[in-house]
């Protein structure tokens, strides 16, 4: 008996450009959810819903006493709705398509899965009181949904066939150092944002854990980090242009130090400014895309032909076929 998916498949076939666009909007809406989280956090509305998965004991939505807060949180919780929504077009998109991408039909599944573990990180941050460690590993979540949601995208204008790298292998691990340096860049941020100036709930409420580490030593470690990755990208631009790299892969390279360099530039003002809350909320705006433009980068070094399908393979002649 054939599944829903499959009755579905029989019945639409959605173009190649469609597979994209909804690949592209799985990923705008993951960015976009790492803002309004933080939204959340910078408005002190933290626990603006007290418990989860309901807003409060009696109710599934915020009731008037909770005002502002409650709001601002419940909006939070239900772009995750949203979020899924997105995410399951382009699982659908994916499976309809013909031939059938199943690739990308994993990588949506997978961002399905991130998208409900995240929300129950979520909830647990809620449940342990805004915990700075739950926080962190909420937003680490977060980022992670983020990656496979731009290989998803990534994979939707490419083929299915092996990846052939169009350099070096040492150039590719290159890439991939580049990759982890900004990936602790942005957890050691997590630790930042954890002993910082904003828990998530009114500055009176006292009874938020911080991280208990001196905040000036971790933002400095966070900035030391942000040399290394500035550093490190000038170095793989040259080296890039010394071993003709792919221009795509050129091109990366200069909008990641671009993102970098604002990114810095904002980073100091937020810090000498006493991290006001539309600065910070910038901040992690361009974190995550500081994100999507190192990983970017090694997925501009190796291409991926259209893999065959039987339909596709030549028809043998009788006489090739007893040879």
């Amino acid at each position: 008996m054939p599944n829903p998916f499959s009755w579905l498949a029989e019945r639409w076939q959605p173009s190649a450009a469609m597979v994209r666009r909804a690949a592209l909007a799985a990923l705008v809406m993951s960015v976009v959810i790492v803002v309004t989280g933080g939204a959340v956090r910078l408005t002190a509305s933290g626990l603006g819903c007290t418990t989860w998965p309901r807003c409060t004991d009696d109710s599934l939505t915020p009731t008037a006493e909770m005002g502002f807060h409650g709001v601002v949180e419940f909006t939070n919780r239900m772009l995750t709705y949203v979020l899924s929504a997105a995410v399951g077009w382009a699982i659908l998109a994916a499976r309809c398509h013909r031939p059938w991408r199943h690739s990308l039909t994993k990588l949506g599944w997978a961002q399905f899965w991130l998208v409900m573990s995240n929300a129950v990180l979520g909830g647990i941050t809620v449940l342990t009181g805004l915990n700075p460690y739950t926080v962190a590993l909420h937003m680490i979540a977060a980022m992670a949904l983020v990656w496979v949601a731009l290989l998803t995208w990534e994979r939707s204008k490419e083929g299915d066939g092996p990846a052939t790298l169009a350099v070096a292998p040492p150039i590719q691990r290159l890439s991939y150092v580049l990759v982890t340096v900004i990936g602790l860049l942005v957890a050691a941020g997590t630790l930042v944002t954890g002993a910082g100036h904003h828990p998530g709930t009114p500055k009176d409420n006292k009874i938020v854990p911080r991280i208990p580490i001196d905040y000036d030593r971790l933002a400095q470690f966070h900035a030391d980090l942000a040399f290394v990755a500035v550093g490190l990208a000038i170095a793989v631009i040259f080296v890039f242009a010394a071993v003709k790299a792919p221009p795509a892969a050129r091109a990366r390279a200069r909008e990641l130090l671009a993102v970098l360099l604002l990114q810095g530039v904002l980073g100091f003002i937020q810090y000498f400014t006493d991290a006001p809350e539309l600065m910070v909320g910038l901040h992690m705006l361009l974190a995550a895309l500081t994100w999507i433009a190192v990983l970017r980068i090694p997925l501009a070094l190796r291409t991926r032909e259209a893999e065959e399908t039987p339909e596709q393979l030549p028809a043998q002649t009788p006489q090739a076929a007893t040879v």
